[in-house]
This record gives structure tokens, C-alpha cells and sequence, in this order.
């Protein structure tokens, strides 16, 4: 069973059972490991938390994030992340 939600134009999150997700409208890349993901979205700050994540697939372009590992909870921060030094900024040099 796929959980499919689009928040706003050019953001949307489709975790397919717990071991493979896909985000877009992701902007940067704050920091990750193999227990949490942090993320600058469309609409704020995205936080995945599992075990044995890894970053399969990162879409600088198109603004897309695939991710595999078990998926515990996926949650938005109240207060923005500060932005610049994320992976995004580090890639083109910002």
C-alpha cells in the first residue's frame, strides 16, 4: 500500500510500506545518516527518522529525494532551519 500526500504545488511525499520513499519540492539537504534525514521543503523543514537509511536517489535539477531503509515516522519542524551549508548549497557551490 503506497501513502501518496501532496501538500502544496511542487511538494508531494509517497512512502510506499515503510522501506521506500520519494519527496519532492525538497530545496536542501540539511544532514542525514542512517537513522535521520533532515530536509528544507516547499513547506518547511521535512525530518525522517527509521533505521538503515540511505539516500538512493538525490535529483539536484527537479528537486526529488528517494530514500531506502525503514521509514519510522516522517514529521515537519515548527521553526524554519537556518538556510545555506545544506548538501544542495555544497553541490553548486552556494
Amino acid at each position: 500500500m503506497a501513502y501518496d500526500t501532496e501538500f502544496a504545488a511542487g511538494h508531494r511525499i509517497v512512502l510506499e510500506g515503510r522501506d521506500a520513499l520519494t519527496v519532492s519540492g525538497v530545496e536542501d539537504v540539511d544532514r542525514f545518516d542512517e537513522c535521520e534525514i533532515v530536509m528544507n521543503t516547499a513547506e518547511g523543514t521535512l525530518v525522517v527518522t527509521g533505521e538503515e537509511l540511505h539516500i538512493d536517489k538525490l535529483s539536484v535539477d527537479g528537486g526529488e529525494l528517494h530514500v531506502n531503509g525503514r521509514v519510522d515516522a516522517i514529521s515537519y519542524e515548527d521553526a524554519p532551519a537556518a538556510r545555506g551549508g545544506g548538501l544542495f548549497s555544497r553541490i553548486l557551490g552556494g
